[in-house]
C-alpha cells in the first residue's frame, strides 16, 4: 500500500498540493495546445496561398521557357542553363513556438544580375529565368511552411496526449484520494469526539 495513502492531514496535505499540480498542468496543457493549433490553421493558410502562387508562377515560367526554346533553339537554352552557378545562398535556423522548434530558412540571394550573357540570348530566356527564380524562392518557403505544420502537429499530439492523461487519470486519482483522505480524517474525528463523550459520561 502506498503511504501517501494513508489517511493523515500530512498525506491530505500532499494530496490537495498534488492535485492543484496536476490541474495546473492541464490548464498550462490545455493553452499550449490552443496556441499550437492557431499557428497550425495559420501556417496552413499560407501553405495553400505559396502553392496556389507556385502553381501560377511555375505556368508562365514554363510558357516563357517554351518561347525561348522556340526563338534561341532547346539545344543553345540547355547550354546557357549550365552555366547558371549552383545555389547555395539557404541558410536554415529554428525558432521556438512553445518549446516547438520550427525551421527558420533564410534565402540571402546575392544579385539581381542575370547569371549568364545577354549576348545571343532573348528576352524570353530572361523572363523565364526571373519566374523560375521566384518559384525557387516560393519553395523555399513552402519547404519551411510544411516543415513547421509537421512538427506543430506532432507537438499538438504529445500535448493533447499529456493532457488528457493528468484530465482523465492523474486529476481524478487525486480528487478520489482527497476525498478519501478527507473522509477517513472526519470519520476518526467523529469516533475521537464519540469515545471523548463516552469517557466524559462514565467519569461525569
Amino acid at each position: 500500500m502506498d503511504p501517501n495513502t494513508f489517511p493523515t492531514k500530512g498525506n491530505l496535505i500532499l494530496a490537495k498540493n498534488s492535485l492543484a499540480l496536476a490541474k495546473q498542468g492541464y490548464e498550462l496543457m490545455d493553452k499550449k495546445r490552443n496556441i499550437l493549433i492557431k499557428e497550425l490553421m495559420d501556417l496552413i493558410e499560407q501553405a495553400k496561398d505559396i502553392q496556389s502562387e507556385i502553381d501560377a508562377t511555375f505556368s508562365d515560367a514554363y510558357k516563357a521557357l517554351q518561347r525561348a526554346n522556340i526563338k534561341m533553339g532547346i539545344h543553345n537554352v540547355e547550354e546557357i542553363c549550365y552555366t547558371v552557378p549552383i545555389d547555395d545562398n539557404i541558410v536554415i535556423k529554428t525558432r521556438s513556438i512553445m518549446g516547438t522548434e520550427i525551421p527558420l530558412v533564410e534565402y540571402n540571394k546575392q544579385t539581381d544580375l542575370l547569371p549568364y550573357s545577354l549576348q545571343g540570348t532573348s528576352v524570353a530566356l530572361d523572363v523565364a529565368y526571373k519566374h523560375f527564380e521566384k518559384v525557387k524562392q516560393l519553395t523555399i518557403r513552402l519547404s519551411m511552411v510544411e516543415n513547421s505544420a509537421i512538427r506543430l502537429a506532432t507537438s499538438i499530439k504529445k500535448t493533447q496526449k499529456r493532457a488528457n492523461a493528468l484530465q482523465n487519470i492523474t486529476i481524478p486519482r487525486y480528487t478520489e484520494l482527497v476525498t478519501s483522505i478527507t473522509n477517513a480524517l472526519e470519520e476518526k474525528e467523529r469516533e475521537e469526539f464519540t469515545r471523548l463523550k463516552v469517557i466524559k459520561r462514565t467519569h461525569g
